[in-house]
């Protein structure tokens, strides 16, 4: 938009000083032709009034002398012809006098006018200034003075007063793109602003806001404007945000009065009604898990993370092992696999959350005699961690709505969870400016790929891999706790759709 903006004010400013330079030039060149013909007159006339005597007396040896004279002070050439046009006495190269233009100009000064160039000369031209003038007797036209006059010095001085308007254009023309630039960037510097705060908006930096005192009027207004529309997205915003969170806290208390009460109605429920009474159970159960996911998510899209190094391989051998006795129940080899040390850099718990929703969905879907592998690719930049299971896989309309909040497949309304596990893992992978990806594994099964951002230092892998196995190890003991080889009453928090349909090789991308 600068460009543009410069641009087009540099081609009007060139559009006006060459509409004010070119006439000016055109008329000096023009009134300096007019002066140097007047003075040429001047000469012809006084030589005219000479020949007049001379040609009725036929003694023309002081006219040509005076002549001769004016040729080697001036270097123009003169001539003097009778009634009849005939050439009398001549000064330099008879021959330049016998050309179509001073035979033109001849005519015109027996006729009785006074002729003389009238086209102005130009600093490119040779041309000579040929001024022809009557010779009278009273009222008669007895002969005509023409003189040629070389307009070398003329046109050298037309030529310099036009380089230096040429120069002093070109200063400013300089002053004047200085002048724009200054323009431009004082005009578009607040709009380059508000488009980079509003990228940040975008990106979930709901703080951000514009300087409101820089630029036009007009952009200030707009500036205020944005900060103030700002204001209410990040308002509203942190009102639903609130609300979810509030909500959900306060229906934590009525619903785990609830399965109190519903578990001790065991003992009242015959044999035929225990089913029953177990599934009521489960429901409430997966109410509460949901309300924790909702917790978890208000939490999570605050938008506010710090990012850490963590060592992603460490933590993947932490969760492997977490969720290993739960693939050992359903029949499931559960591996990891690649190297020992992978440092990145990544928010609090997101690697560890995103793994724990990955493998739930890989053991939930991959079947009893299944494989499931947890990789990790460390590269230059960024590390992958790819889980991949060998189930039914995603379809491709599936695909692009495996992160939507709640969301279900139609084949699996009847399982456990609560639609948002994989919702919160997205999240907060975005939040370590890293990306979840989705897509076919091999003929069937799904690929699900974590990518985050390679540490940037070159500290200490083994106090890195110290520090994250800390942490690792205490957040697999959590996990542990929160894992029931015995039952899926237990099982860590839904992480929602991922896994419930597979799909095409088409990627799925959620950055």
């Amino acid at each position: 938009m600068r460009r543009r903006l410069i641009n087009t004010y540099l081609l009007l400013l060139t559009l006006v000083l060459l509409a004010l330079e070119l006439p000016l030039m055109a008329s000096v060149a023009a009134r300096r032709t007019e002066a140097m013909m007047i003075d040429r007159l001047l000469d012809a006339s006084g030589y005219a009034s000479l020949a007049d005597s001379s040609l009725r007396s036929n003694q023309l040896v002081s006219l040509r002398e005076g002549l001769n004279r004016y040729y080697e002070l001036y270097g123009i050439e003169g001539a003097v012809f009778d009634r009849d046009g005939k050439l009398k006495i001549t000064s330099g190269d008879p021959a330049a006098f016998d050309t179509p233009e001073v035979r033109q100009r001849l005519s015109q000064a027996l006729a009785g006018d006074r002729a003389g160039t009238v086209n102005t000369i130009w600093p490119w031209q040779r041309d000579r200034l040929i001024v022809a003038v009557p010779v009278t007797s009273g009222a008669e036209v007895i002969g005509a003075v023409v003189t040629l006059s070389p307009t070398d010095r003329m046109r050298a001085e037309v030529a310099r007063l036009w380089i230096g308007y040429g120069l002093a254009g070109l200063a400013a023309g300089l002053i004047f793109v200085a002048v724009a630039f200054a323009l431009a960037r004082w005009i578009l510097r607040p709009i380059a602003e508000l488009d980079g705060t509003a990228h940040r908006l975008a990106e979930g930096t709901l703080d951000a806001r514009v300087a409101a005192d820089l630029g036009p009027p007009e952009v200030r207004r707009l500036g205020r404007s944005f900060n103030e529309m700002a204001d209410h997205v990040e308002d509203a915003l942190e009102r639903q945000r609130a609300f979810v969170s509030q909500a959900s806290h306060q229906l934590r208390n009525p619903l785990t009065s609830l399965r109190i009460r519903v578990d001790n109605l065991a003992e009242y429920v015959d044999l035929a009604g225990l089913e029953e009474h177990r599934l009521t159970l489960s429901e409430v159960d997966r109410f509460g898990r949901i309300l924790d996911s909702l917790l978890a998510l208000a939490r999570a899209e605050r938008g506010r993370h710090m990012r850490d190094e963590v060592d992603a391989a460490v933590i993947a051998d932490a969760r492997v092992a977490a969720w290993q006795p739960l693939a050992e129940q359903r029949g499931i080899a559960l591996e990891r696999t690649g190297p020992p040390s992978a440092p990145v850099q990544a928010v609090v718990t997101a690697v560890d959350q995103a793994l724990d929703a990955l493998i739930d969905n890989a053991l939930k879907f991959a079947g009893s005699g299944g494989h499931v592998t947890v990789q990790v690719r460390p590269g230059a930049e960024t590390v992958e961690l790819h889980v991949i299971d060998d189930g039914p896989g995603l379809s491709h309309d599936d695909l692009r709505r495996a992160t939507e909040r709640f969301w279900r497949a139609a084949d699996a309304q009847n399982l456990d969870g609560s639609g948002l596990g994989l919702p919160i893992a997205a999240v907060l992978v975005e939040a370590s400016a890293g990306t979840l990806a989705l897509h076919r594994a091999g003929a069937r099964g799904l690929d699900a790929q974590l990518t985050f951002p390679a540490a940037a230092s070159d500290l200490d892998r083994a106090e890195i891999s110290h520090g994250a196995r800390v942490q690792a190890d205490r957040a697999g003991r959590d996990a542990g706790a929160r894992v029931d080889p015995v039952g899926p009453r237990e099982l860590p928090a839904d992480p929602g759709p991922l896994g419930e349909q597979r799909g095409d090789d088409e990627l799925h991308e959620v950055r």
